[in-house]
């Protein structure tokens, strides 16, 4: 049977690829992703013919990676993050009927949510949701909603492509909806090119978030009620506590 992976390879640093990812892309003969996604790795895997498709051509890389896989070849298809999170996996899973040949395996990778979140601290140590904020493919309606019902929950909330050139304005509409909800002093967190060039972190207020610019390579955090800025090593970090503090004082029963 033929065999297509489709890989998550992490936040873009080799070293956060996991394990298993490289060992499955090193025996690769074909690899397939995006322009800007390959040239994260392509120095490392330099025995591997290597295919690309710009940005919105998802389906079309899907289909270059199927029949790179149908003439025989071990394909790989890969995703930034992980790519069961706003990757290929689902669009390659629903074309699987066409294609019976062809063996899918997913392979995990680090999804931005949890790399931002290291840069960062530890702000993801009690619920949290993941909302995107890019309405290609989703409403806007629908992204409103679901912020809302977020903020009503008080998730932790972690936000993946909060604005691009023609969605400059995205998350600071965002940060509108969630002041509604949220006092302006609630702890946020910004987490750019994790694992890349130039990578960055900033914790500030959720009112100085609205008018914070950010692109689609940033990360944003937005805490819970319980989320709290500290000082850590000279820096300062978030955390959302898990209550291990509050559950130490509580008296052991006889």
């Amino acid at each position: 049977m033929n065999q297509l992976f489709v890989v998550g390879i992490g936040p873009g640093d080799y070293e956060s690829m996991s394990i298993r990812a490289e060992r499955i892309l090193k025996n690769c003969q074909v690899i397939i992703g995006y322009t800007v996604y390959v040239e994260l790795i392509q120095k490392f895997f330099p025995e591997a013919e290597f295919l690309t498709t710009p940005m919105r051509k998802e389906k079309e890389r899907c289909e270059l990676a199927f029949s790179q896989a149908e003439a025989g070849k071990m394909t790989a298809l890969i995703c930034s993050g992980d790519a069961g999170v706003y990757g290929m996996a689902g669009l390659v899973l629903s074309m699987a009927e066409m294609h019976p040949q062809t063996k899918i395996t997913i392979v995990p990778g680090i999804t931005a949510a949890s790399s931002g979140a290291a840069v960062l601290g530890a702000p993801l140590m009690h619920d949290f949701a993941v909302i995107s904020l890019s309405d290609l493919l989703t409403p806007w309606e629908t992204i409103e909603a679901r912020l809302r019902a977020a903020a009503e929950g008080d998730f932790v909330i972690c936000l993946y492509n909060p604005a691009s050139k023609k969605r400059a304005d995205y998350l600071e509409r965002a940060c509108r909806i969630l002041l509604n909800y949220k006092p302006e002093d609630t702890v946020c967190g910004l987490a750019r090119n994790v694992g890349r060039e130039g990578e960055s972190c900033q914790v500030l207020s959720l009112g100085e978030l609205l008018n914070t610019p950010a692109d689609m390579f940033t990360t944003v955090f937005i805490g819970s009620s319980q989320t709290k800025a500290v000082a850590a090593n000279g820096e300062i970090r978030m955390e959302t506590p898990r209550g291990y503090e509050k559950k130490r004082k509580t008296p052991e029963t006889p």
